[in-house]
């Protein structure tokens, strides 16, 4: 399909109205916490969480290297546990931004202090934490817990929001674990590097959510170097490392023939990806409107990012774009190793005011992942594709040019200083 075409289109609804924060998005926030603590109130028994059943895990960054280490479970819940825990199935159900603060605000970060170096640490609240990390599916607990509840809800560009918080005194399995014999092999390696370990439970199909837990729990890596890893940090080292992985897959691929645009929207976030002939090359531009998370303004500028890496990858941390750039470029080398080409890549995010609470990494990776499965708009040129794509986003071609690396060369029409 020609690229005019395809873009008329994915032209958006105008009569869907943008739902505002401030009128009645942050109320619902607060009335899933006042749920919540009826909820506990029922099922807690003296200073104990009995009968729980716990999904995942989360490692704060405050005070590295003495972190909160904590076990999420939902509380009082009958959904199945596995539910709450952050997988690319939130997407194929369509969970919008409601959905995934009722599911975090549902959960009980149950947390005490540790040093990060675990080493061979299996015992005690560590040992159980690390247990549930491992662990293919959610598993019973009991938790003895200290202090009264904390009911804020901390959100975060990278990670997961996490719901109300109680200190830990104690946490012990009702269960034992089942645990795939891939991730029994990581851990009986004591010489294998985290690295490796990552990119070998890939591999077998394991996705970066559970290999996320898995690092992030101080599983993963050689015996005497085996850390717990914030949880921030351990989804952008996994979505990282398998994306370094991927760009070796496709290192001597031929590459595509033609220049293809996708397009995907999802939870107020729509994404353009353009795929164009030539070596391993990617670009990731965020466009931020007024009034979005991280552009609080209702009347400001749009907030630009931007990120690039060519064909031998990078070895800074990017800062503007952050999680973003290694989630959305995961999905495209992911397509790209699945069709076994390479080619050059540009990501276009537009966030819109609708994006009104930030719900982590996930939504970008998984947006980006779907986008391929749906048709394509084929273009003549990556200038002209980028061209043709201008007119729907909320930015100029000549600011999109200040920008973008990429972009930056396509030749400026006179017409583009006027807009």
């Amino acid at each position: 399909m020609r690229l005019d075409e395809y873009i008329d289109d994915l032209r958006p609804d105008e009569e869907e109205r943008r739902r505002r924060l401030a009128e009645e998005k942050s109320y619902e926030i607060l009335d899933y916490v006042d749920d919540f603590e009826e909820r506990f109130s029922e099922v807690a028994q003296g200073d104990s969480l009995f009968g729980s059943t716990s999904p995942s895990v989360f490692v704060g960054r405050s005070s590295y290297p003495n972190v909160s280490t904590g076990i999420l479970s939902p509380v009082g819940a009958e959904e199945n546990a596995s539910e709450f825990a952050t997988s690319g199935d939130w997407y194929q159900r369509g969970l919008d931004i409601d959905n995934v603060l009722q599911y975090r605000t549902g959960l009980l970060n149950s947390n005490r202090s540790a040093k990060v170096n675990v080493d061979d640490v299996w015992d005690g609240f560590v040992g159980v934490q690390r247990e549930i990390a491992i662990a293919d599916r959610p598993v019973d607990v009991e938790i003895g817990l200290t202090e009264k509840l904390d009911l804020d809800v901390n959100v975060d560009d990278i990670a997961t929001p996490t719901g109300p918080t109680a200190r830990a005194s104690s946490a012990d399995l009702t269960e034992n674990p089942h645990v795939p014999r891939a991730v029994k092999k990581t851990l009986e390696d004591d010489d294998w590097q985290a690295q490796g370990a990552m990119n070998y439970l890939y591999r077998r199909g394991f996705d970066v959510y559970d290999i996320n837990t898995i690092l992030s729990a101080g599983a993963l890596g050689q015996n005497r170097n085996r850390k717990l890893v914030p949880t921030r940090w351990s989804i952008t080292a996994v979505d990282d490392t398998i994306g370094q992985y991927l760009r070796g897959r496709i290192r001597n691929a031929p590459s595509i023939d033609e220049t293809q645009v996708w397009v995907n929207e999802y939870m107020g976030n729509r994404y353009w990806v353009v795929l164009t002939p030539g070596q391993w090359e990617y670009e990731l531009v965020e466009m931020k409107a007024p009034g979005s998370i991280w552009n609080p303004s209702p009347t400001g500028d749009i907030w630009m990012g931007s990120a690039h890496e060519g064909y031998e990858g990078r070895t800074a941390y990017v800062d503007e774009t952050a999680g973003a750039y290694y989630a959305s470029r995961l999905g495209v080398l992911e397509h790209l190793e699945d069709i076994g080409r390479q080619a050059k890549a540009l990501v276009l995010r537009e966030v819109s005011d609708d994006y009104w609470a930030p719900v982590g990494v996930w939504q970008v990776r998984e947006s980006v992942r779907n986008a391929f499965d749906g048709r394509f708009g084929e273009s003549e040129s990556f200038h002209t594709a980028v061209r043709e794509i201008v007119p729907q986003l909320p930015i100029s071609m000549n600011s999109l040019r200040r920008k973008s690396e990429m972009v930056s060369g396509v030749q400026a029409n006179l017409t583009d200083f006027g807009k």
